[in-house]
């Protein structure tokens, strides 16, 4: 396929994107942006909180990974289940009580207000690293399917992509994102679906033949059973839950689209209806990736990993299925990024510098102020996806629950002192209590072996990290 054709299909997406985000910011104000002033249809926020759930990390390593860990992802996503069934029924009805535009507003209501700035501090910072990391995979491989045949640098590639995602972000916010997600993840699960139907006929099988010739490959096996194993069956269901609630229930990103929806029943369901149907899209994804090595295995080739489908796909397919390919993988990167960059704007302007309780500030100065700051975040976007092509990574899905681990921990353990417990926290304690937490996770985690007898900390420290500062807070409180 012709790089300049591709090129082509991906400005016409492009323009489409903008179009649609310049006819829904139409008078949009700081309240559209930061809560797309709270009238949000369910239906649509559920949709478009598939692709940003999922994001192009999903769409390239999730497959990839099942050459080396088979179906066994699967238990992480049943376990988000039960996750999303808390969010709904715990947090949300929290959030609405209080009409929160900035989630961790709750924080300093109920812990005070360095409390209230460690737990916005801490999504900064963790959804930084994450949407960076992802963004950084999606553009490696646009950079592999075309750009440098046509001697386009990594950095142009990026800068281009931020600024595209600036273009359509940078009025409407909430308000347009809630549109431009719906119509990204609708282009993703098409391509989902087109390329598990093409790798389907291209080997000549059915849907149970294709599970019975993985199943004999052992890429199939969900379960595992070794308790000192990471991806123990239990460790991974109770990770799930954990990673749940903290990157989507504890996410300014995630919960500043539910909070948008006009009524507490709406978002409710919106969380829900994700819940069941991340679970079926996951598993399709996993499909793909058994279809991917079966196929590659057939044709002799050598990649795994994140560079298998891409492989396959560029190499091995025709032309209008690669344009199919990276079409859903440009919907499966926006969603993600412009989601990113606009929460982080939002938190940075409502908890750091108290944006919306500025009263001596005009509307006017607060646009500007706010149009700066989501202008530094993508430059900050741009430096860190630099940084980690300058490092890389052979798996980024691994490395990015694994900094979820990290930085949603604390967040994890605040919430849940400040939900469960009814003491008052010393909150000059807070900041050092949610850095101690990670460091000690850090020791656990490089000595568990040697300490625990063989068994190995997984994903689990998300746990442990949150239980640390929960235990902490309990040492520097009060009745």
């Amino acid at each position: 396929m012709s790089p300049i054709l591709l090129l082509v299909f991906i400005a016409a997406y492009f323009l489409l994107l903008l179009g649609m985000a310049h006819w829904k910011s139409k008078g949009a104000n700081s309240e559209s942006f930061f809560v797309g002033n709270r009238d949000s249809h369910w239906m649509l926020v559920a949709f478009g909180m598939i692709g940003t759930s999922l994001s192009g990390v999903t769409f390239i390593s999730v497959p990839g990974a099942v050459g080396l860990t088979a179906f066994n992802y699967l238990q992480i996503v049943i376990g988000q289940f039960f996750g999303y069934l808390l969010i709904a029924f715990v947090l949300l009805p929290l959030y609405y009580r209080l009409r929160l535009s900035s989630i961790y507003d709750y924080l300093g209501r109920r812990l005070g207000p360095r409390s209230y700035r460690t737990g916005a501090g801490f999504f900064i910072v963790s959804r930084t690293l994450g949407a960076t990391a992802r963004l950084y995979l999606v553009v490696g491989v646009l950079q592999d399917a075309a750009l440098d045949a046509m001697g386009i640098p990594f950095w142009l590639t990026t800068a281009v992509i931020l600024a595209m995602i600036l273009l359509y972000t940078y009025e409407g916010g909430v308000k347009t994102i809630v549109w431009t997600d719906t119509l990204q993840t609708a282009g993703m699960l098409l391509g989902l679906v087109i390329c598990v139907a093409f790798l389907l006929q291209a080997l000549g099988l059915t849907m149970p033949e294709a599970l019975g010739a993985m199943r004999a490959r052992g890429l199939s096996d969900v379960w595992v059973h070794d308790a000192d194993s990471r991806s123990f069956w239990f460790k991974q269901l109770l990770a799930g839950a954990a990673i749940a609630v903290a990157m989507t229930g504890l996410d300014q990103e995630m919960m500043q689209k539910n909070i948008s929806v006009k009524t507490l029943g709406g978002a409710q369901k919106n969380i829900v209806v994700l819940a069941l149907i991340m679970v079926g899209v996951v598993a399709l994804f996993l499909f793909l990736g058994g279809l991917l090595y079966l196929f590659a295995a057939q044709a002799g080739m050598a990649e795994k990993g994140d560079h298998l489908f891409v492989a396959v796909v560029m190499q091995h397919l025709p032309g209008w299925v690669q344009i199919v390919f990276v079409l859903a993988l440009i919907s499966a990167l926006f969603p993600s990024a412009d989601g990113a960059i606009t929460a982080l704007t939002s938190s940075f302007c409502i908890d750091l510098l108290g944006l919306t309780r500025r009263s001596d500030w005009s509307e006017a100065h607060k646009v500007r102020v706010r149009q700066r700051v989501h202008l530094g975040f993508a430059l900050v976007f741009l430096a860190m996806v630099l940084l980690f092509h300058a490092i890389g990574n052979p798996s980024m899905i691994g490395l990015i629950l694994k900094l979820a681990a990290y930085t949603y921990g604390p967040l994890l353990g605040m919430f849940a002192f400040g939900i469960l417990t009814q003491r008052a926290v010393r909150d000059g304690m807070t900041p050092l209590v949610a850095l101690a937490a990670p460091a000690l996770c850090w020791l656990l985690e490089s000595r568990s072996a040697q300490w625990l007898g063989g068994y190995e900390v997984g994903l689990e420290l998300l746990l442990v990290n949150g239980a640390l500062t929960f235990l902490g807070l309990l040492v520097f409180s009060r009745r």
